[in-house]
């Protein structure tokens, strides 16, 4: 049952980043695990509420964040996750997630998203749950993961 909640989050990173990034984005496999802090990586989470109670959890390779960062800019180059890189990166999260809830509540899932929420270390190792989660290869740029943890 969850799948069909997840299913409508990768459709929409898939679109979004290949229009953000002009890439090619190829889905990797959908697992059920517990779910996990993966260092190197930059996480976003992004509550739901409504017909589906949870969370989606973005995880971006730290030198894919900052690529698609610099594509979101124009192609400005970035070093780093500044400010305004984080501000970029919850904006991505944005518009996937809504483009997601519209989706869903296209099949009768009405959902209320919340704001990004750019988690940090501290944040991430307190997480529990179990998830849903399938990867998204972008070309060669690097992967993004999504993870939705669901209420039962």
């Amino acid at each position: 049952m969850k799948v069909q909640y997840l299913h409508p989050f990768l459709e929409s990173a898939s679109f979004v980043i290949q229009q953000v990034c002009q890439v090619s984005i190829a889905r990797g496999e959908l697992e059920m695990q517990e779910w996990t802090f993966r260092e190197g990586h930059t996480w976003l989470r992004i509550g739901m509420t409504g017909h589906v109670q949870g969370e989606v959890f973005f995880g971006i390779q730290d030198d894919l964040a900052l690529r698609i960062v610099s594509a979101m800019m124009g192609g400005y180059p970035i070093q780093e996750m500044d400010d305004m890189g984080k501000s970029a990166i919850s904006e991505l999260g944005n518009m996937i997630s809504g483009n997601a809830s519209t989706i869903l509540s296209n099949q009768g899932i009405v959902i209320d998203i919340t704001p990004p929420h750019f988690l940090l270390q501290a944040d991430l190792q307190q997480m529990t749950g179990t998830a849903l989660t399938a990867p998204l290869d972008l070309q060669d740029m690097g992967r993004m993961e999504i993870q939705l943890v669901v209420a039962e």
